[in-house]
This record gives structure tokens, sequence and C-alpha cells, in this order.
């Protein structure tokens, strides 16, 4: 089993940066790569941001390129998603998620092994 726990939500505004951070625990080797995915009200979780541990190489949706980043420091199991020029359109619960035994990065949320609760993101204009 893996745990998750996000942290560094809150409450911005247009323009703000917010960084969330993913502690992992528990059989995290299993964890070859890590995703961010976030949930507005009434729409299905979507991907945002993930990368391979083995190759470092980052993914991000179309709509954050240029404005997150996702890193991970593997020595303290924490995954980080930097989040700058932030908009009202990126309010949302934003999830850390756990690609376990794969090494390439899903854009699908059911290849997820393990997920942490959550943390709120709200952007206000």
């Amino acid at each position: 089993q893996v745990q998750l726990v996000e942290s560094g939500g809150g409450a911005v505004q247009a323009g703000d940066s917010l960084r969330l951070s993913c502690a992992a625990s528990g059989r995290t080797f299993s964890c070859l790569t890590m995703g961010w995915f976030h949930q507005g009200p009434g729409k299905e979780r979507e991907f945002v941001a993930g990368f391979t541990w083995s190759v470092g190489r980052t993914y991000y949706a179309d709509s954050v390129l240029g404005r997150f980043t996702t890193s991970g420091d593997n020595a303290k199991n924490m995954v980080y998603l930097q989040m700058n020029n932030l908009k009202p359109e990126d309010t949302a619960v934003y999830y850390c998620a756990c690609g376990a035994g794969i090494t390439y990065v899903p854009r699908r949320a059911n290849e997820y092994a393990y997920w942490g609760q959550g943390t709120q993101v709200t952007v206000s204009s």
C-alpha cells in the first residue's frame, strides 16, 4: 500500500502562485510514475502533470503548459506541483497519484493505483 497526502492548497487571486506538495509513504518504491490531477465541481478528474522517476521527463496538460511545473525529491518521498499565473479556471481539488509499476505517464485517472485525499485550490478573478 502507498499513502499520499497533499498539502499547499488555498484561496488566491488570479495571477498568484501556489506550490502543492505530496508526501508519499508505504511501498513508495512501486510508484515509478507520479501524476497530478484536478477535479472541478461537476467535472471528471483530469490530468494536469506527471513524470517518471527513472527518466525524469515531465508531461503537462495543454491548459497548464508553461505555468505549472512538477518535480520530485526521491530521497524525501515528496512530489511537488508549482503553479504560477493561476487562473480562475484552475479552481479545483488537486490530487496526487501513484502509477504503480508503470514507466510511462498515463493521462487517464484509472491507470493510477493510489491517490491522495486532495487539496482545494480556489482562484478568484
